[in-house]
């Protein structure tokens, strides 16, 4: 059967738009009633007022009201005929990525999704005979089609951003000069929303810096423009055979301080705003440490979730194909991230070593056997604590009893608990992007075991409460509204909004230390400091990372071991320099100790400051 007859065969139904649930009306010709409506010749010609409704198939959900109110008006005078159960179930996934359009003056069947055809999308979805076998078999192909599954990744990936157009959060700032950098970075990158917000955030820290000496506006200009941005394909093979493409990104933001370390993400939502703010917050992060590092971040729109290990070994070694030129001891290390862990380091790595012909064992993670330190993957969650411990102890205070609220459920986050229950505190919650969980009597080791018994089986947090009656899992919100002393937001980034920040205060909490990178929005930010809640800032107390990578560097130039306790001690003493770093600079300008913006402007006019230096130094490149 050629293509025009199958393209015939779609046509002659119409699916009609009604507002019936879950039921499927069909809109049919005189003699369709009869048992044989399978075998039957299903050639009919539509009216051109049937091909403009076919024209336009949508889903009735995605239908505003007034047009499903139309079409209930023009079907009414029609003969409907509601399909047998047998029929319903077979065509009712058909019916929702089917419809016929002109393409090129050529009648063609299309995608609902990506609203396209091609190869595998111009078949029959009706089957080539109408038997359930072929309707099935078309199916299934078109939604194993490379083009569908493009399509719903980009949809996928859509929902995580801002699909309409969302004013920017301003600071009102005090001088023209502070605004004038904000103002040129809104017009070179007007779509770039958490990039634009990184820079204001670290714009308004830096306004009596820039007021005092206004050669830092160059500097600053210089900085937020990234030394390189390398964008590329990575084409990749499932274990079906089919092929995939999906893009990369690398923004080395900048190498004034010394080489780039930062970390690499594989989620749907990655791109290139969310790379450049990683980048530039990795940058100041890397700053502030007691390392000479320059920042970077990068990643791609890969979703490892549900993939096996051979396809992940594919994709990051398509990946590394062409990121290796750029990788190196001198240039750039990549670290872990959202998505990216011990199993995709290795893959990197074992890649990076096969193109690049070196060794480089920081570069890969936490495998003790063959490299990496013994705390490497605890570094980052363990200086968070860290750092709280040292706020805390310039208030007089200790963390032991105090009850926390924890956000997320990946390696920064268990690992925060981990220390947390090994400091005497009492964590009470982890969330995932489903909704969270709380346990009032607190977590302990063996319920953190347990928790990460779960996260490895890929299964909800909802499993916890059928064991521990006590425990409960709310659907669709955040932590935020739980009874606390100290939050530490270590999910993503723009977690804690407006209303959450006010939630939290509402709550008892007087002191949050960011485990994530930017978790906190402008609005947020603003809450907290005007209810003098401190705020511990990600390029502060997430050194520890950074710390530890740098003390794998030391330690394998020395050709040396070291155990769990001396590490330990060295990345305290890191976390330590960091934050009295970031006290005295608060300090040389004007941020008193006890100010809610004394770290939060501080850590931030620290590493800008030694940035800032080094652009200095090296002149106009």
């Amino acid at each position: 059967m050629d293509d025009m007859n199958l393209l015939q065969q779609a046509q002659r139904h119409q699916l009609v738009v009604s507002n019936l649930g879950e039921e499927i009306d069909l809109e049919i010709g005189p003699g369709e009633d009869d048992a044989a409506f399978a075998n039957s010749s299903l050639i009919r010609e539509p009216s051109a007022g049937e091909h403009d409704e076919t024209k336009h198939m949508v889903l009735v959900s995605d239908l505003p009201s007034e047009d499903q109110d139309t079409s209930k008006g023009q079907t009414s005078a029609k003969r409907k005929k509601k399909v047998v159960k047998r029929w319903r179930e077979e065509w009712a996934d058909t019916y929702k990525w089917a419809y016929v359009d002109m393409k090129d003056g050529t009648a063609r069947i299309f995608c609902s999704v990506c609203r396209e055809y091609g190869r595998k999308h111009r078949r029959n979805p009706y089957g080539n005979e109408g038997s359930r076998n072929m309707q099935m078999s078309a199916l299934e192909e078109h939604n194993n089609s490379l083009l569908h599954k493009e399509a719903l990744r980009l949809q996928t990936a859509s929902k995580d951003k801002i699909v309409v157009d969302k004013p920017i959060y301003v600071k009102t700032l005090m001088s023209k000069s502070a605004g004038s950098i904000v103002e040129g970075a809104l017009k070179r990158d007007p779509n770039e929303i958490e990039f634009i917000q990184s820079v204001q955030e670290c714009v308004h820290a830096l306004e009596r810096v820039i007021a005092k000496n206004s050669h830092y506006v160059n500097i600053m200009e210089r900085l937020l423009e990234p030394e390189r941005m390398i964008v590329f394909r990575v084409p990749w093979i499932d274990d079906r055979g089919e092929t995939h493409v999906n893009r990369g990104f690398r923004v080395q933001f900048n190498q004034a301080p010394g080489p780039c370390r930062g970390g690499i993400r594989f989620h749907p939502s990655m791109n290139l705003s969310i790379a450049k703010f990683l980048g530039f917050q990795q940058t100041l992060k890397n700053a502030l440490s007691p390392y000479k590092l320059g920042g970077a971040s990068g990643g791609s729109d890969f979703d490892p979730k549900g993939r096996s290990d051979n396809e992940i070994m594919r994709f990051c070694q398509s990946f590394m194909n062409e990121m290796y030129r750029y990788m190196g001891p001198d240039k750039d290390l990549p670290s872990e991230e959202v998505g990216v862990g011990t199993r995709e380091m290795g893959y990197l790595f074992g890649q990076y070593r096969r193109l690049a012909g070196q060794f480089q064992g920081s570069f890969t993670g936490p495998r003790i056997y063959w490299a990496a330190s013994s705390l490497r993957t605890e570094a980052s969650g363990y200086g968070v604590v860290y750092f709280a411990r040292l706020m805390l102890a310039d208030m007089n205070k200790e963390i032991k009893g105090l009850r926390c609220v924890v956000s997320g459920c990946g390696k920064i986050a268990m690992h925060v608990v981990e220390k947390l229950i090994a400091c005497g505190a009492h964590p009470v919650t982890v969330s995932d992007s489903k909704g969270y969980l709380v346990d009032d009597d607190g977590f302990d080791y063996m319920k953190l075991a347990f928790l990460r018994e779960i996260k490895s089986q890929q299964r909800s947090l909802r499993d916890y409460s059928k064991t521990y009656a006590r425990a409960k899992y709310f659907d669709e919100v955040k932590p935020w509204n739980e009874r606390c002393d100290v939050a530490f937001p270590c999910a993503s980034q723009n977690e804690v909004d407006q209303a959450d920040a006010i939630n939290l205060v509402n709550a008892g909490c007087r002191l949050l230390v960011e485990g994530s990178n930017m978790p906190c929005t402008a609005e947020a930010v603003d809450v907290f400091r005007k209810a003098n809640v401190l705020i511990a800032p990600a390029i502060a107390a997430g050194a520890g990372g950074v710390a530890a990578g740098e003390i794998e560097v030391l330690r394998e130039s020395n050709s040396m071991q070291w155990s769990a306790e001396d590490f330990e001690s060295r990345l305290q003493e890191a976390l330590k320099q960091t934050y009295e770093k970031a006290l005295k600079a608060a300090n040389d300008f004007g941020y008193q100790k006890e100010s809610p913006e004394a770290l939060l402007h501080g850590a931030t006019i620290a590493a800008f400051l030694n940035i800032a230096q080094a652009m200095a130094d090296q002149g106009c490149v």
